[in-house]
Order: C-alpha cells, then sequence, then structure tokens
C-alpha cells in the first residue's frame, strides 16, 4: 500500500488557521460601507414614520371638530353666537359637552403632534384668513402643525 503525503492544506499549525490582516481589512471595509448606505435610509423611514402619524392625528383632529358641528347644528346641544357651531377650544372635545345628561365626547386626548413633540398645536378659525398663522380665538375650524420643518415631498408640515 502506497502512503500518501498530507496535503498543504492539512499540515497547517495552529497559527494558520485564522484570518489574514488584510482578510479583516476587507471584512470591515465591506460592513462599514453597508453601515452607511443603511444609516440614511433608517432616517428616512423615521421621518416617514412620523409623517404618517401627524396625517392621522391632524384627520382625527378635523374628524372631531366636523362632528362637533354637526352636533351643534343638530341642536344637540347650545353653542355661542359667533362660533358658528365650531368648538371654542382643542380642550371642549376633550372633555365634552352635556347633551341631555349625558356628556358627549368627541377626541380622547389632544394628540402629540410628531414634528415638535409637544401637544401644542396651531389653530384657526371660521373668522381667520386660510393661510394665518394668527389665531383670533372665536372658535377652532382648523388645525395645524406648528413645526416650521419642510416634508419628504417639500411641503411644510404646517401647510398640511
Amino acid at each position: 500500500m502506497i502512503a500518501q503525503l498530507p496535503t498543504r492544506n492539512a499540515r497547517r499549525t495552529a497559527q494558520e488557521n485564522g484570518l489574514s490582516l488584510v482578510e479583516l481589512i476587507v471584512t470591515v471595509a465591506i460592513l462599514s460601507i453597508l453601515a452607511s448606505a443603511a444609516f440614511p435610509v433608517a432616517r428616512f423611514a423615521v421621518k416617514r414614520q412620523n409623517e404618517r402619524e401627524l396625517h392621522r392625528d391632524l384627520w382625527m383632529m378635523r374628524d372631531a371638530i366636523d362632528k362637533y358641528k354637526d352636533a351643534a347644528d343638530k341642536g344637540a346641544f347650545q353653542t355661542k353666537v359667533d362660533s358658528q357651531n365650531y368648538p371654542p377650544d382643542l380642550e371642549t372635545l376633550v372633555n365634552g359637552v352635556d347633551v341631555q345628561g349625558k356628556k358627549l365626547k368627541f377626541l380622547r386626548r389632544i394628540p402629540v403632534d410628531p414634528m415638535t413633540g409637544k401637544a401644542e398645536w396651531g389653530l384657526r378659525s371660521m373668522q381667520d384668513d386660510p393661510d394665518s398663522d394668527s389665531y383670533g380665538g372665536q372658535s377652532v375650524f382648523d388645525v395645524y402643525s406648528k413645526s416650521d420643518g419642510t416634508a419628504l415631498d417639500g411641503t411644510k408640515y404646517n401647510t398640511w
């Protein structure tokens, strides 16, 4: 029987079984490139999520304002004459109004603006100009974000 000589790979010693310095440098470089490409994607994902939340919050508050007005127009409760049946403030939507001995609430809570991190919103009354950023105080006809930031689509958050 002929004995086979061990091949080069079989003769490696314990010191030769690790990775070379060049292999480690290449691996770290590849991982760095992948991480640097993933960071902007993650940042845009967070911004996109905040924009979705802002849309949802604005829709929810505007829907509550509309339901308040509809109930007032149907005579469910009395409002101030100059309010045109819109709520006097956002807290009224949360606290509710008395209707035949029952509390009618339109909003569970005033949401936090995801762009500013505060539960403060810009308000417009029916008497204000559509693009006005000053609130006349008569009633709440519309809400908007107080953020001066720009959305991914290029529009300002306070114009939504």
